[in-house]
This record gives structure tokens, C-alpha cells and sequence, in this order.
């Protein structure tokens, strides 16, 4: 697995896959003005692999659906990319959730990932944040996303394990949240958290190691069992 960089050193290289110019020039500005080295964005599937594969970058900012097909060029590219350079931080940045390969990409438990949805990305801030805690090796993921992938797994044991009050935790957990921003959100104390999260993850069957890193696999068991 590929070495995290710290969260904190800047400038963070990405790698863009985006085929619509006028989104494309706006994320590198954007992603520039917050100290972000643009190394390179791709327009199709193919340049986009090359380009994730040439430079592995610290994180990836991705759409689904690119050319040549249009359908989920990007999303795959990202997925080869990860399997040549394990570990690489992918964000996916797309209108649409393409439920089978958003599985895959979740699957793969090592490096950062994220799964937003265009339409609902409130500001400017919060997609900086989202880039930044994926390079990190954190997650981001849109609610509606979780929602959609965990329609498909409502019957499954690993969900079933969990309480309906650990299961919002671990949704916003799949968001991004601390604990103390759970707690905020959800009204309850931060000691309540605390257990709830410990309780995730005896339930999921996950082993000591740094908070950080249980919490992601967490979210990926979650989502993927």
C-alpha cells in the first residue's frame, strides 16, 4: 500500500477526470486557489487512466460517466488505476450513483475514497474538504449515496447486527463527521457516540488498530459487508 501523506503539507497533486471544459477549467481554479497542484485532467477514460497511473497523485477527483461511451468510463478508470497503484485516493464527483462499480471502488479497503454527488455539494468549502479528507484516507460520502447502496443491502446480516440509532451514527461516520460532530447532529452526547462507535465496531467484527483506520473500514464493511 501506497505511503499517506500527511494532511496537513500542501500542496496536495490531483488528478481530475471531468469531460464537460467548463467544470473541468472551474475545479482546476478552484482546486488551485486552495493549494492544490492540478498535475493533470483528463477529458476521456483512456487519458485518464494514463494520467492516474503516470503520476499517482495524492487523490483522484473523478466523474462517472466519460467518453468515449459516456456510461461509467471514469468510474472504471478509477478502479484500474487503483489496482496498478494500490492505495490511490479516489473522490468521485458525479451527477449519477452508479451502484455496481461504487461497490467495487468501496471495496477496495485501502487508500481514501469518496462518493459525492454534484447537485448536492452545498459550497465551495465543503468540496475542499471532502478532496482533503480523501487524501488523507478518509471517506466523504453523499447520504444519498449511502442511501442507495444500503437499499440493496437491507436484509443483510452485517446491517441487521446494528441498532437503528447505530446505524445513523455510522451513516454520518460514512460522511465524514468526528464524534463530536455526530453528537452535534444527532443530539446526544459525545460519551454516547463514543459507545455507540465501539459498538460498531465489535458488531462489524473489526480488530484494534487506530481509531482513523476502523472508522473507514467501518463505513466500507458497512456499506459493501
Amino acid at each position: 500500500m501506497r505511503a499517506r501523506k500527511p494532511f496537513w503539507e500542501v500542496p496536495v497533486r490531483v488528478v481530475i477526470g471531468e469531460d464537460l471544459v467548463l467544470l473541468r477549467e472551474g475545479m482546476i481554479r478552484l482546486l488551485s486557489a486552495n493549494d492544490f497542484e492540478v498535475v493533470e485532467a483528463a477529458d476521456n477514460g483512456p487519458s485518464l487512466l494514463h494520467a492516474l497511473v503516470t503520476h499517482k497523485p495524492d487523490v483522484a477527483v473523478v466523474d462517472v460517466r466519460m467518453p468515449p461511451t459516456f456510461t461509467d468510463e471514469g468510474l472504471r478508470a478509477a478502479i484500474e488505476a487503483r489496482e496498478k497503484v494500490p492505495g490511490l485516493p479516489v473522490l468521485v464527483l458525479s451527477q449519477y450513483v452508479e451502484q455496481l462499480y461504487a461497490r467495487e471502488l468501496l471495496s477496495d479497503r485501502g487508500g481514501g475514497v469518496g462518493y459525492l454527488l454534484k447537485d448536492r455539494v452545498a459550497d465551495v468549502s465543503q468540496f475542499i474538504d471532502a478532496v482533503r479528507r480523501v487524501a488523507a484516507g478518509g471517506t466523504a460520502m453523499d447520504p444519498e449515496v449511502i442511501s442507495r447502496l444500503l437499499d440493496r443491502r437491507a436484509t443483510d446480516e452485517p446491517i441487521n447486527r446494528l441498532t437503528p440509532r447505530e446505524r445513523e451514527v455510522l451513516g454520518q461516520m460514512a460522511e465524514g463527521r468526528s464524534n463530536a460532530a455526530i453528537a452535534g447532529r444527532l443530539f446526544i452526547t459525545d460519551k454516547a457516540v463514543s459507545k455507540h462507535t465501539n459498538n460498531i465496531f465489535t458488531k462489524l467484527d473489526l480488530e484494534q488498530s487506530d481509531d482513523d483506520n476502523r472508522r473507514v473500514l467501518a463505513v466500507l464493511a458497512y456499506l459493501n459487508g
